[in-house]
């Protein structure tokens, strides 16, 4: 798939002043089991996030694996390392490979799966040369049904490309397609039109529309097929619009999509405000600029309550990356001693999660309905120390709650379902990285463990984070980087 340079960004990195730790809490919490998804023959496997479903309620998992194929299309690939990858599932015990488009060597990916495990939504490339962007094959948004088949999606009229964004328990996705309209702001590098269709199983393709500019992309549809993005509210570019968007692009607000109507979500001030994830109660997190565009802040939206500033922990900046269906909200967010952690927020109440004792920030990633949050615990460089489980107003050293026997040192946790499963990425000693679950264990699983291997298991080194080289190109995110630069507090 062609690629462009706009899509690699460099990060902010933080310098940060030592924090007071939040000591363990005393009771014994969950032990976790590790299931390593391994690969289809290559080095790495992938976990998509923050912000994409990785995991139903069943516990289906969707992600990418690599083969030990060579990308036809090098150097233009589709992977970091130029290996053909496929769509990776893992359910009832069982890791598949789905089929991807048909053609030789044709590489494809998840990037999300429904609540209810019928359907996954993705990308495949289908090995035709794509005339109106010049790549060596094009990209199609496709959907793959309980049974295994994959379905083309197509494109809006005159496009050659789409990309399936998410899916919801009744089949219905939300996909990014081009068309033949020149837009020299196209959120996806496009060189026309960025635009947004909702398919429902094959009855009708819609394009959702805009706020009043020329492009949309929509990220988000819970199960009431409520749609959550971002849009141009014009065709008037901006010299700049804050570390999270591009500069000298028109303004981009998120907006809710209901029923054929979308609404302006609006900003704290600023030209930029970037989606991250709605529930299913209709609520929905995300960042924006203030007025300036200097200053960044997290979001929560309801219809009733309109757009909610949830402001930081005294520092100046923070984001918000995940909603659960309980209302739980989860971010990141700098604190006034030039730290930054892990925040919880419920009702207009910011709670610090704190870190791990001997580490000093944190980064809130997913949460559940049960009150369970996840993220990592770093040294305020970009270097993940510890992976974190908060809970009860608790927070727990995740990686010594991982029963021993595995090899793979898990540095990254993306998605978490209600049952408490987390999608992972674990590191092998020779620095290949594995996509990983973290599953409850039963008393007799954990007893069995401490059984085998007595010894206590051995912490985490630290790990770089490695931006862009964990999470697969077809990734929502690492797609959309090149017009959403979300800011990722180290």
């Amino acid at each position: 798939m062609k690629k462009n340079p706009a899509m690699y960004i460099t990060m902010l990195t933080l310098l940060a002043a030592l924090a007071v730790p939040v000591q363990l809490a005393a009771q014994t919490p969950q032990r976790y089991k590790l299931i390593d998804l391994g690969t289809f023959g290559g080095p790495n496997s992938f976990v998509n996030g923050p912000g994409t479903q990785d995991l139903s309620r069943d516990g289906t998992y969707v992600g990418e694996a690599e083969t030990d194929i060579p990308d036809p299309y090098a150097p233009a690939c589709s992977d970091p390392d130029c290996l053909v990858q496929y769509t990776q599932i893992w359910r009832n015990g069982a890791i598949i490979g789905l089929e991807e488009l048909p053609g030789v060597n044709i590489s494809g990916g998840a990037t999300w799966v429904s609540a209810n495990s019928e359907f996954i939504s993705g990308v495949s490339d289908n090995g035709v040369f794509d005339p109106l962007t010049g790549a060596e094959t094009e990209t199609r948004a496709v959907i793959w049904t309980r049974d295994g088949r994959i379905h083309d999606l197509g494109t809006l009229p005159g496009g050659t490309e789409s990309f399936g964004f998410a899916v919801n328990s009744s089949g219905q996705v939300i996909a990014g397609s081009n068309n033949t309209v020149d837009d020299p702001y196209s959120m996806f590098g496009w060189e026309t039109q960025t635009r947004t269709f909702l398919w429902e199983r094959g009855r009708r393709k819609e394009d959702i529309g805009t706020l009043g500019g020329p492009d949309t992309v929509a990220l988000t549809i819970n199960e009431q097929g409520q749609i959550f993005g971002q849009s141009y509210t014009n065709s008037t570019p901006n010299d700049d619009n804050g570390p999270n968007c591009p500069p000298n692009v028109p303004t981009q607000d998120p907006f809710f999509w209901e029923n054929g109507r979308m609404t302006d979500i609006g900003s704290l001030g600023g030209t930029c405000g970037v989606p991250e994830r709605l529930n299913n109660r209709g609520q929905a997190v995300g960042v924006s600029q203030l007025a300036g565009n200097q200053i960044t802040h997290p979001f929560y939206w309801d219809r009733r309550r309109g757009l909610v500033d949830m402001g930081t922990l005294g520092g100046p900046t923070g984001e918000a990356l995940d909603i659960s269906d309980s209302g739980l909200s989860v971010g990141t967010a700098d604190r006034a001693d030039g730290t930054h952690h892990g925040f919880v927020w419920q009702d207009g109440v910011m709670t610090d999660v704190g870190v791990v004792p001997g580490d000093l920030c944190s980064n809130g990633r997913a949460s559940n309905s049960r009150g369970q949050v996840i993220g990592t615990s770093t040294d305020c460089m970009g270097n993940v120390k510890h992976m974190f489980l908060w809970e009860n107003g608790s927070i727990y050293d995740l990686t010594a709650l991982i029963l021993p026997g595995s090899d793979l040192q898990v540095f990254e946790a993306w998605d978490m379902n209600d049952q408490g499963e987390v999608a992972a990425i674990g590191q092998l000693p020779n620095g290949d990285k594995h996509a990983v679950l973290l599953i409850p264990a039963s008393r007799e699983e954990v007893a069995a463990a401490i059984a085998l291997s007595p010894s206590p298991r051995a912490l985490a080194g630290v790990h770089p984070l490695g931006r862009g080289v964990e999470h697969s190109p077809f990734n929502v995110h690492y797609k959309l980087s090149m017009f959403r630069q979300t800011q990722r507090l180290p």
